[in-house]
């Protein structure tokens, strides 16, 4: 090989070598919202009343005063009576940052002296059956969560919770990459109100992806996803052989926003 050839390709393999160091930096340097969605599983009227009381005047004042300003608690729209559950939305600004509040070895980390009837509760009474708890990674196109622009009657809310199971970790990154290469973008287009993408991190449906949409009622959720099948850009995204069989299993679940939930 001449000399001067063999410069020349060095010169091109340094350059790309500098390139991907540039973007691996940038990469790195993405910072977003960490997601904790921590989920109270109960069975009658008595916890519910007792954990919504110190969800309300307990919890979310204590992450309020963190810094953590938008909490959201919701409620599913069709309960399972036998096992109810109320889900709370929180982000950290990194996931060893949600470890404080949830890990104490006598009380509650975060609790005040009104919640007794939480703290001091009897082996048999109970506020709940047990916690949940799913941490996120958020998608690096939507790092941040994202407040809806709804404006009527809160009480007539529907929240999209959806879960994206996938068969191997590969097929994971393809439906990460494939929300990341368009889905997310016809969801803001069309008007979806998105609050957040995430990949969960831990929690105990792996490999898998979440994420939340709102609407203003069920008729609105019903009309934005007829537009969503029927959209071009989407129907171009799922033709795709690199998408192909990326979900082996998904969860739907609607919900609504109680009222002292911030969003």
């Amino acid at each position: 090989m001449p000399v001067k050839n063999y410069y020349q390709q060095l010169k091109a393999v340094v350059c790309l070598c500098l390139l991907f160091a540039f973007s691996l930096s940038k990469a790195q340097t993405i910072k977003g919202d960490y997601y904790q969605l921590k989920i109270y599983h109960y069975k009658n009227a008595q916890q519910e009343s007792i954990l919504d009381a110190y969800l309300q005047n307990s919890y979310l004042p204590a992450l309020h005063k963190k810094g953590i300003k938008n909490v959201g608690v919701f409620k599913p729209i069709d309960a399972d009576t036998a096992d109810r559950k109320i889900y709370v939305l929180s982000t950290f600004a990194s996931w060893k940052d949600a470890e404080p509040v949830n890990t104490s070895a006598s009380k509650p980390p975060v609790s005040n002296a009104t919640d007794k009837q939480y703290v001091d509760a009897a082996y048999n009474q109970a506020p709940y059956t047990r916690i949940e708890t799913i941490l996120l990674s958020p998608f690096v196109t939507r790092p941040h969560l994202m407040l809806p622009k709804l404006t009527g009657d809160k009480s007539k809310r529907v929240y999209e919770l959806r879960s994206y199971e996938s068969p191997t970790e590969a097929y994971h990154y393809s439906k990460v990459k494939m929300f990341n290469s368009g889905e997310t973008d016809i969801f803001e287009r069309l008007g979806f109100n998105p609050v957040f993408y995430g990949s969960v991190i831990a929690g105990s449906r792996m490999p898998n992806l979440m994420y939340l949409t709102t609407f203003e009622s069920k008729q609105s959720r019903e009309e934005h996803w007829n537009a969503f099948n029927a959209d071009a850009q989407w129907k171009g995204l799922i033709a795709k052989e690199e998408y192909k069989n990326n979900v082996s299993k998904a969860d739907i679940l609607l919900l609504y926003p109680t009222s002292y939930s911030d969003y």
